[in-house]
């Protein structure tokens, strides 16, 4: 087996990986326990031109955990990317809007018999992002992401911005980010916002998930395009602090 892919992108949705697929034109899908994956090589007029494995690790924090662990014990890449969505709080962000991941918090743990807390920030993740710079390849809200294993809640979004300063939530970046931490593993995390939820529900709830599916092909593209820049930056950082 050959470690030799420096970036590895993962995708966690199905409705994500349904795009990245179509995305891509040429490619032969190879199965692993968690999803397909695939190596692709980009085109002579890209900025990067080194192949990359982009590879479904299916949504929820137990597919997200277990199938990072698989990639970086596998190929041992220089930077884990995870490209994806998320749901935004309205008033706080706005549909289309990138997100450039500085901090998770697993916000769904419910601890009874000690500090609440305490737990929560045990799972709570910091990115080292200091290797991004200006101009970035696209605009982007630096900010907290919220993770949990259910949609959210509009009950829980004034604590979640007051306590965390989140104002967008997902099911896995929070396991991706703690996961690629523990193995000291560099890790990009870009979501962009499907869709919002407010007091009077979610916008993608009760019958009005095509809206997800709808931004999710825009949401997707706009990060897929922007790909090979964001890899670059970071090539550029890795020779001029790493390997100098």
């Amino acid at each position: 087996m050959q470690n030799d892919l420096d970036y590895i992108v993962l995708i966690s949705a199905d409705a994500e990986w349904k795009v990245t697929r179509n995305y891509f034109l040429n490619h032969k899908p190879t199965n692993s326990p968690y999803g397909e994956w695939f190596r692709q090589s980009y085109s002579e007029e890209s900025t990067f031109k080194k192949p990359v494995i982009f590879f479904h690790g299916g949504w929820g924090k137990v597919a997200s955990a277990g199938s990072t662990q698989y990639i970086i014990s596998r190929w041992h890449p220089k930077l884990l990317i995870n490209l994806g969505t998320c749901g935004g709080f309205k008033d706080r962000v706005n549909r289309g809007e990138i997100i450039l991941v500085e901090r998770t918090v697993i916000y769904d743990i419910y601890e009874q018999m000690g500090d609440p807390e305490e737990h929560i920030q045990q799972y709570m993740t910091d990115l080292d992002n200091s290797w991004i710079t200006e101009p970035l390849p696209t605009k982007v809200r630096r900010t907290v992401l919220a993770s949990g294993d259910r949609d959210l809640f509009y009950k829980d979004l004034p604590e979640l911005v007051s306590q965390y300063g989140a104002i967008a939530g997902d099911w896995e970046s929070g396991a991706i980010a703690w996961v690629a931490t523990k193995n000291q593993t560099h890790c990009l995390i870009l979501r962009g916002v499907t869709d919002l939820v407010a007091e009077q529900g979610g916008e993608a709830y009760d019958g009005g998930i095509n809206i997800f599916y709808k931004n999710t092909v825009s949401v997707m593209k706009t990060l897929l395009d922007t790909l090979p820049e964001w890899i670059s930056k970071f090539e550029k950082y890795y020779f001029d602090k790493v390997l100098k």
